[in-house]
């Protein structure tokens, strides 16, 4: 009888902690606020006047702000999202050009609850040069070039699908005076801008093809060209059909009538190569050939 007894006892506590066991823990959320009084504003860096868009470094500085928000989830318009606590980031955009990025900030409250903000902005990226062109180019600050007509080649021409002057390659100091006194200087700023100005001497070579572009009338010669003072270069990956084996893959287009040392009637010029002493340039001439040039640091 005893032991009948204990049995049930123990069946009973058993019976009581299994029930125990199984009972669901219960938990409460605090009062569930959305975020209040919510803004969003931005400063692109370097915006004035001149640069409505920034300074070309693409960073921006956006703050958001609200009542009750634990956290801000910023969706910045260029594929990229970041949770920011602060609400307050200095972001970098990076695609070179201008365009347009709407912003979207997600206030988050308790419980998840979320509050929602956008702005819409433009901002421009200047190309990022590589480091190692825009040294040999500027010398971190300015650099004087000249023509390298002790080389092989240093004015040259051939057909617009090919990355060498195939047809022609001028033999050393074998071209036209004017060809050889012009000094070009590159320089750049602290945002990396590049800037050229040439001193022609008062005059550049041009071939026959493209003096009409220049202003003139005639065949290849001297022409009293305005190389345009001070010059602003716009940088981008080549567009051309290049290698990494024929080229740096760089190419700037220069404003204005685009001339650097001799005149082809183009503007936009592709780096083949470039060191801290030389640099290889080619160049679709108003002719349709691609055109070559050499310079060397003075």
């Amino acid at each position: 009888m005893i032991t009948k007894i204990k049995s049930l006892i123990i069946m009973f506590l058993a019976t009581g902690i299994f029930f125990t066991a199984c009972k669901k823990t219960e938990y409460k959320f605090g009062e569930l606020k959305a975020p209040t009084n919510l803004t969003l504003t931005t400063a692109i860096a370097g915006v004035d006047a001149s640069n409505p868009n920034g300074n070309g470094t693409g960073t921006v500085i956006i703050t958001s702000t609200a009542d009750k928000a634990l956290t801000y989830n910023i969706d910045f318009g260029d594929g990229k999202t970041l949770l920011v606590p602060s609400g307050v980031i200095t972001y970098k955009y990076t695609n070179p050009g201008t365009y347009d990025y709407t912003i979207n900030v997600n206030a988050v409250g308790t419980g998840g609850i979320i509050s929602t903000v956008s702005k819409k902005i433009k901002v421009f990226v200047a190309f990022e040069i590589p480091a190692a062109i825009l040294q040999a180019l500027t010398n971190g600050s300015s650099k004087v070039w000249v023509t390298d007509k002790d080389a092989v080649g240093h004015f040259g021409v051939g057909p617009n699908d090919q990355f060498a002057p195939i047809w022609y390659a001028a033999t050393p100091n074998s071209r036209e005076a004017c060809a050889y006194d012009d000094e070009i200087t590159f320089s750049k700023d602290a945002s990396n801008n590049v800037f050229m100005a040439v001193n022609n001497k008062g005059d550049n070579f041009s071939i026959g093809a493209s003096s009409g572009f220049y202003g003139f009338s005639g065949g290849d010669g001297c022409y009293a060209v305005n190389t345009g003072g001070n010059k602003k270069l716009a940088f981008m990956d080549a567009t051309t059909a290049s290698t990494s084996a024929n080229s740096t893959r760089i190419q700037f287009t220069v404003p204005g009538n685009g001339i650097i040392n001799f005149g082809t009637g183009g503007t936009t010029y592709e780096i083949l190569s470039i060191s801290a002493t030389g640099i290889n340039l080619r160049n679709i001439g108003a002719d349709g050939n691609s055109w070559y040039q050499k310079l060397k640091n003075k």
